[in-house]
């Protein structure tokens, strides 16, 4: 007889994941090679070095191994922050009168208040090893940047952050904790750079975009003695280091019996919702099972919803590889309205085969319904959830709303894959009534499409 459902799942150290599940090992048919951007070829490994840490970059392309071992040096790490929870929504359960089984994987549980320490430890970790003493990042709401901050700290990094300007305007305290932490802060676009000189060129007063700060903190990298540039999404890297959310969920479901029908998760490059599918995922390509994967965006920032899929380069800047995405073009601008992350122009080239194939569906939430369920949650289950992870929550009680018209009981588990405290001032523009709405219409979607490149 399996042991009944606790309130908190929390698997023991001996549980914890020994590998990273890569999930190109094991897709029927893989997503299109990245291009390099003057040769239009497949890039190489020698191509992406420049750049990126030796090991990450052949994690990028590994495409063979199944499972990826994590090294030690890293788990000793893992130990300080992992396992996280996988938590029954009982409350939240009762006070929509569902029949629907609800689960939350949280990984808000560490400084960082998000999931994207899973990766900034790995990359730094590697960059540490190969003698690396400096990095640069971009970040939008900021999580990415402090994660970063915190993993250089503790393995002795030096750290410049581009912060895209509209957020580190609105998000003063994550500026705060990654500057406490010993990174650097540049608001982006910024004048620093080539790039960001020819953004605001262009753009006068534009509020920038994660497309943008990647521009510049790649400029930065290359122009650096000994720097490396790291990325905290839309590369498979960044998906493989956060598979160990999806690896620890499977896990808990196998310890107490639960077969999940719906897996939810926010997106803005894919990584928090890639990681947690990533071993589920394998399975429904073996299939093993049968489950809905479902992705939630922004509507203001409707990649994977109302996007192309075609190649396109990750930044304003036009200096990455070409990537075969769902993109609304790298000139897209997000409206400055937007609170929150999940304000990338395309989504991960994994993530978007997927969905070309059909496995996987995706939806978008505008900011407001987001922030409904999300006050909703904080009043009946006690977390104040990141506004990236509302929109995934918003899924997971609309899909628990149906289950209850239907008379149908489903098992549900979505990813909160952060918490909201430090976007007080997004909470406070929902509560007095400002927050607005912005969906973008289709002729300022056409704008960003222009600036797509012609590939053949």
């Amino acid at each position: 007889m399996m042991t009944a459902v606790p309130y908190k799942i929390y698997l023991s150290e001996k549980e914890l994941p020994k590998n990273w599940y890569n999930l190109k090992a094991v897709m029927k048919e893989l997503p299109p090679p990245p291009l390099h951007p003057a040769t239009l070829k497949p890039c190489t490994e020698d191509d992406l070095k420049p750049v990126f840490c030796t090991k990450l970059v052949q994690q990028e392309m590994n495409t063979k191994d199944k499972y990826i071992e994590i090294p030690q040096g890293l788990m000793d790490f893992y130990k300080m922050i992992r396992p996280s929870p996988l938590i029954r929504a009982y409350n939240l359960e009762n006070m929509l009168d569902t029949p629907a089984e609800i689960y939350y994987k949280f990984e808000g549980t560490n400084t960082s208040g998000s999931h994207k320490l899973n990766s900034a430890a790995a990359q730094v970790y590697y960059a540490k090893e190969q003698g690396i003493t400096r990095l640069t990042t971009e970040t939008g709401a900021g999580q990415w940047g402090t994660a970063l901050a915190m993993a250089c700290a503790y393995y002795g990094i030096d750290l410049t952050v581009y912060m895209v300007k509209i957020s580190s305007q609105q998000k003063p305290y994550r500026k705060a904790v990654i500057e406490t932490y010993g990174g650097k802060v540049v608001p982006s676009p910024s004048d620093t750079t080539e790039a960001g000189r020819k953004i605001l060129a262009d753009m006068p007063g534009t509020g920038g975009s994660l497309g943008c700060a990647i521009s510049e903190a790649i400029e930065m990298a290359l122009k650096t003695e000994n720097c490396r540039y790291v990325l905290g999404s839309v590369l498979d890297h960044v998906l493989l280091h956060q598979s160990i959310i999806g690896e620890e969920t499977k896990v808990a479901c196998e310890k107490y019996g639960i077969v999940p029908d719906v897996i939810i998760g926010c997106m803005g490059g894919g990584s928090n919702f890639g990681g947690l599918i990533a071993p589920f995922m394998g399975d429904r390509i073996a299939g093993k099972n049968n489950i809905r994967f479902i992705g939630i965006e922004p509507a203001s920032c409707p990649s994977l919803t109302r996007g192309k899929y075609a190649y396109d380069f990750g930044d304003t800047g036009k200096t990455t590889p070409l990537m075969k995405m769902y993109t609304l073009g790298s000139g897209f601008i997000p409206s400055p309205s937007h609170a929150g992350g999940l304000r990338y122009h395309g989504m991960r080239p994994i993530l978007s085969k997927l969905s070309d194939d059909g496995y996987l569906e995706a939806a978008t939430v505008t900011q407001t319904k987001a922030f409904e369920a999300a006050t909703t949650f904080a009043r009946c289950e006690g977390i104040l959830p990141a506004p990236e992870s509302s929109h995934a929550l918003y899924a997971a009680i609309d899909e628990a709303k149906k289950c209850k018209e239907a008379g149908e009981k489903k098992t549900i588990i979505f990813g909160l894959s952060g918490t909201g405290y430090f976007d007080l001032s997004a909470y406070m523009s929902y509560n007095d009534g400002s927050m607005k709405d912005y969906i973008p219409t289709d002729e300022e979607l056409e704008k960003g499409f222009a600036t797509l490149p012609k590939v053949e």
